[in-house]
This record gives C-alpha cells, sequence and structure tokens, in this order.
C-alpha cells in the first residue's frame, strides 16, 4: 500500500468540522445508519421484484484463481479432515449402520472475503462508532462489532451504480477516484435516480486486475474509489444512506490523492455517520443483467455471520429482481 506521507493531517484535523450521527438514535447504538431501513423501506424494495431472477453477491472463498484479501492478510485456508481416504485403513470414526462423512475447517480473516465491517472497525482519537471509547476493542470488540449487525440483518432498495461502464472501461485504474456527483450522474445515465435511504452497490471491476497481474496487483496498492470531501460526507449524511457495497477491498480509493491520509471515508463516513461497509463483493453477474434489462434498483438482502465481538464477518448477499 502507498505509505502515508509525514505531512498527512490527523484525522481528527482534518475531519474535525465532519457531521456525526453519535447519539442519533440512543447512547447504545450499535447498528448506526442501519436504522434508516425500516419496515418502509423493506416494503418498498420487496415491490421492486417482478422477473424472480436472483444473484448472490460473495466472492468464492478458496477460489483456484485466487483469493482477493487487504495487504497483510491472508487468504482463507481450507483444511479436510475427514473424506473417504480416512476408511481405507481404521483411522475413520465409526458410527452404527456404516455412515461415512466429509468434515473439513478454514482458518481465515472475518474480512477476507466478500464481507461486512463492524461499525467499531476502524476509529481515531481514541473512540469509535457512537462514541464509544477505543478500550472498548481490545480482546474483542465489546461496543460496535458485527453482531448487532448480523442480528438485524440488512434488507432494502440495493442500486447498482455501474461507473466502469459510465466511463466506458473495462474496469477504473489504480487510484482513479470519483465524487458523490458521479454517482449521481452514473444514476441519471442508468436512468435510476438515487433516492434516500437507497443501498449503494458501487462497481468498479478493479479486482479483475487481481486475477490478471497475480501478486504484481499489490505493487504500489492503491484502489480505485470514492474520495473524501466535505461536500460527499453531507450528501451521506442528507441523503441517508445507511450501507455502501463495493466490489473493492476498501470501499474508497485507498490513500487520498490531495492529503495524502489512508481511508478517510472509513473514518468520516462509518465512525462518524454510522454507515455500514460492505466490501469485495462481486458484481459482474449482476451488473451484466442490469445492462441488459435496464433494472439497476432492486430489493438488497444481506446478513453477515453472527461472529460475538468480532470486527467484520463473511456474507453473501442476495439481490432480487
Amino acid at each position: 500500500m502507498t505509505e502515508t506521507t509525514q505531512t498527512a493531517p490527523y484525522l481528527g484535523d482534518l475531519l474535525k468540522d465532519s457531521p456525526t450521527n453519535w447519539g442519533k438514535w440512543g447512547a447504545d447504538d450499535e447498528v448506526g445508519s442501519l436504522n434508516y431501513l425500516g419496515p418502509e423501506q423493506v416494503l418498498a424494495a420487496a415491490r421492486l421484484v417482478s422477473q424472480g431472477k436472483v444473484f448472490t453477491l460473495q466472492r468464492l472463498i478458496g477460489d483456484p484463481k485466487g483469493d482477493p484479501v487487504w495487504p497483510g492478510r491472508t487468504p482463507a485456508e481450507r483444511t479436510q479432515i475427514l473424506d473417504e481416504s480416512n476408511w481405507d485403513g481404521e483411522d475413520g470414526p465409526v458410527y452404527p449402520g456404516g455412515l461415512h462423512y466429509a468434515d473439513d475447517k478454514i482458518n481465515a480473516f472475518l474480512q477476507g472475503s466478500t464481507q461486512y465491517d463492524a461499525l467499531g472497525h476502524v476509529w481515531y482519537g481514541g473512540q469509535i462508532w457512537n462514541g464509544y471509547d477505543a478500550r472498548t476493542t481490545v480482546g474483542g470488540l465489546d461496543k460496535a462489532s458485527v453482531e448487532p449487525i448480523a442480528q438485524r440483518g440488512v434488507v432494502g432498495r440495493g442500486l447498482l451504480l455501474d461507473m466502469a461502464r459510465f466511463r466506458g472501461k473495462d474496469n477504473l485504474d489504480t487510484a482513479e477516484t470519483f465524487t458523490h456527483e458521479d454517482l449521481i450522474a452514473c444514476a441519471e445515465a442508468q436512468g435510476t435516480p438515487i433516492q434516500p435511504r437507497d443501498i449503494l452497490i458501487i462497481r468498479t471491476n478493479y479486482l479483475k486486475l487481481f486475477y490478471d497481474l497475480g501478486d504484481k496487483f499489490y505493487e504500489g496498492f492503491c484502489e480505485p474509489g470514492l474520495v473524501y470531501s466535505p461536500e460527499l460526507v453531507t450528501w451521506f449524511q442528507d441523503m441517508e444512506i445507511p450501507n455502501l457495497v463495493t466490489d473493492t477491498i476498501a470501499n474508497e480509493v485507498t490513500v487520498d490523492p490531495s492529503n495524502g491520509v489512508a481511508l478517510v471515508l472509513h473514518n468520516a463516513l462509518m465512525r462518524n455517520l454510522g454507515v455500514t461497509l460492505t466490501e469485495i463483493a462481486d458484481l459482474e453477474q449482476l451488473a451484466d443483467d442490469c445492462a441488459a434489462d435496464g433494472q439497476y434498483a432492486f430489493l438488497y438482502v444481506a446478513a453477515p455471520l453472527k461472529v460475538a465481538k468480532g470486527s467484520g464477518s463473511p456474507v453473501n448477499p442476495v439481490v432480487i429482481k
């Protein structure tokens, strides 16, 4: 990853005037802007279903072509524990009736696949989402973990914003940026304007380069994505966006080109506004279908795994059109 320069401003200074939703849903809230998704939003999204098409957005864990992960994380390792070979000798367990079975386990980063971030996943200034003390993360997240998100689930109107097609590219380039105004223009070009409380799903197809370049993908690592501005943060707050979903590893341009700070929006949107972030989504089949039928809004349903104190969790979101 591109290193942050010594002159990069401290996040607390950069975001000192940035809006927050701390306390908006009470002092004990741990799901943030997902509170915007109530029964009204669920029912409205369900009415978008007319074709019965179903798309799942998780990338394959253990893909033979490799698993894209954040630098410093390792891909998941699946270990076979039992298979038919265990009964070649006398190692296989014996059950009445002669049952044989396969068993395996996985060793993986909870954020090593398509995943939801917990709201307490990142912070600055000693406080995580909703003002909880960052010391509550020691040994596991006692506050704002992924569990409350998993317990409630995420259901609403999803809107695909195909930035790669909008810009006429197979994939966006390393460090390429776009703004909320670009998102608005993309949606207008697709014929489906962004509505308040939409779950925004942004396609860059940047992870195509992971498969094309192999290990060279991580050289000078800086993904494309949204870039910070005070106006963008205010727009997210005014539009009451509950969830930002992307096909990149970290949702936003990795290092902000204007200030050298890493992952500004993780803090401005997630820590401060409570916007839930979802990363490494596989949007290719969905994007092709949307381009073919012109329907870019749909029912979006997701529930990460219920992991106590987890800072994130794998998820297999489902889109229904």
